[in-house]
């Protein structure tokens, strides 16, 4: 240790000032003899304390005290704060001896007293700023973890009970912080930290990883961590981690909207097209029928040549009304509420998709109650609403199997109910809530938006009417039902 010389004077304002302190020093040597004291130790004692062993000149003990703490300072050379009855200076005081080191041995040790009322200020003080702090942690929105270098957890907050499983008790008696990470993840986490690329040495910003809940639920998380050191040992870590679960169904859903407005983008310009085609094929179309009617009327012709130009008749003219029935629903216009035959848009719906492959082995059965009163509808909404329908249908049986559409008058009178039921192998359970709701689709990506039955169910609640469905192992049946007569809201 460098001895430091000072001058007469430097050494008098120096005594002066230690005798002016407002508690007792007390100088004392290895072998626990007193060496020098100032002037508060003279007035609480006397001056012939110089020169005795403390625990004699304090207690009139004729030995040493047991566990005396001038010992343990001796033993660490590391200061101490302690209330010790047995080497109290006054009553109601707490001592801090620190250790007078030169070089590598102790020279002795310097008591210095502290009132139990500056003591206690001191920590009530600590006490606010550690009840404030805890405060903080328990309430963060985030997830708090602080672990030490074993991996035992000291900090817990509620929001890491929430995205853990394991109650604060359990985290902090119980749990090692590996038991959160899967595999080595804890490790990572530790090389991370202490590597220079996701923030710098010691700190960790932004760092995406799994954890596991106490239910082996994987969940993903951002962390932004930090060493804790004391001095320039590290001591522990300390991390807060935000739940990407919500973010990233959030972000699922609007990939999902993009890929809708696309769609939908897709289908406007398909229709568009198919309008324009439509009115093109319908002058050749015209000039096909004319002529051939034509030559039936002008010509005298073989039976069996009748019969061919017959034939070709009746094909032009079931293009032609498909193509009226494809501009008819195609046609973007705004909703027209006015009374619809219900059978009649049925069939029209039908009359579109009934020759196409998917339908060639499947039974189609109509039940129509006849001279059904005419429902206050869009009949080109309700032609999406069946055809989204009869389509799905058509898809869960593959191609092969019946579908029954039945319509008939509800017992009130007020309504009608149309009933489509398929011999598909049904919808499972788990899904069958959530038909309903926007972008939910079992399909495979590129095969559905989800958003199909989500139409028909708003079209439907627009109507005034409902819409549910139910399944079994052998089909599933919609049951749609619609007001007669127009809503006061509509």
């Amino acid at each position: 240790m460098m001895n430091i010389s000072r001058t007469q004077n430097e050494q008098s304002y120096l005594l002066r000032a230690i005798d002016a302190f407002q508690r007792k020093i007390v100088v004392i040597d290895a072998n626990h003899v007193i060496l020098s004291a100032n002037q508060q130790a003279f007035e609480v004692f006397d001056a012939h304390i110089i020169g005795k062993k403390c625990f004699q000149a304090f207690h009139n003990f004729s030995t040493q005290c047991k566990d005396c703490p001038l010992d343990e300072v001796m033993q660490t050379q590391k200061p101490i704060l302690k209330r010790s009855p047995h080497l109290d200076l006054m009553h109601e005081t707490c001592r801090y001896f620190c250790p007078m080191i030169s070089g590598d041995e102790i020279d002795g040790v310097v008591l210095l007293d502290f009132g139990i009322p500056i003591l206690e200020g001191l920590e009530e003080k600590l006490q606010q700023s550690n009840a404030f702090l805890k405060n903080l942690i328990l309430s963060s929105v985030d997830a708090v973890l602080a672990v030490d270098k074993k991996g035992r957890i000291l900090i817990f907050n509620e929001a890491a009970a929430e995205i853990t499983g394991y109650s604060c008790e359990e985290a902090l008696n119980k749990v090692d912080i590996r038991d959160v990470y899967p595999g080595d993840g804890a490790r990572e986490i530790m090389k991370a930290l202490r590597g220079e690329d996701y923030g710098g040495s010691g700190k960790l910003k932004d760092y995406k990883v799994d954890i596991i809940h106490r239910s082996n639920e994987i969940i993903p998380i951002s962390v932004n961590a930090a060493l804790v050191y004391d001095g320039d040992r590290e001591v522990a870590s300390i991390g807060f981690f935000k739940d990407l679960r919500e973010d990233i169904r959030i972000k699922d859903e609007l990939e999902k909207a993009q890929v809708q407005i696309l769609q939908s983008e897709k289908m406007a310009s398909l229709g568009k097209l198919a309008a324009g085609v439509a009115h093109q094929l319908n002058n050749p179309l015209g000039g096909i029928t004319l002529f051939t009617k034509l030559v039936l009327e002008e010509y005298e012709l073989e039976e069996a040549a009748r019969d061919d130009l017959s034939r070709i008749l009746r094909d032009a003219e079931r293009c032609r009304d498909t193509v009226k029935e494809l501009l008819e629903f195609a046609r973007q216009t705004q909703h027209m509420m006015r009374p619809n035959d219900i059978n009649r848009a049925i069939s029209r719906t039908l009359f579109l998709l009934e020759n196409q492959t998917i339908f060639h082995n499947i039974d189609i059965i109509r039940q129509f109650a006849p001279a059904l009163p005419p429902v206050h509808s869009d009949v080109q909404q309700l032609n999406h609403v069946f055809m989204n329908i009869i389509l799905n249908a058509a898809d869960a049986m593959e191609g092969k199997g019946s579908l029954t559409i039945t319509t008939e008058l509800f017992v009130d009178k007020e309504h009608v109910i149309i009933q489509i039921e398929d011999t598909g192998p049904g919808i499972p359970d788990n899904v069958l809530p959530h038909i309903f709701e926007p972008f939910y689709t079992t399909k495979e990506e590129g095969k559905g938006t989800g958003l199909g039955l989500s139409l028909v169910y708003g079209i439907v609640q627009n109507h005034g009417g409902n819409i549910v469905a139910n399944s079994s192992k052998n089909g599933t049946i919609f049951t749609i039902k619609l007001p007669i007569k127009k809503e006061e809201t509509d």
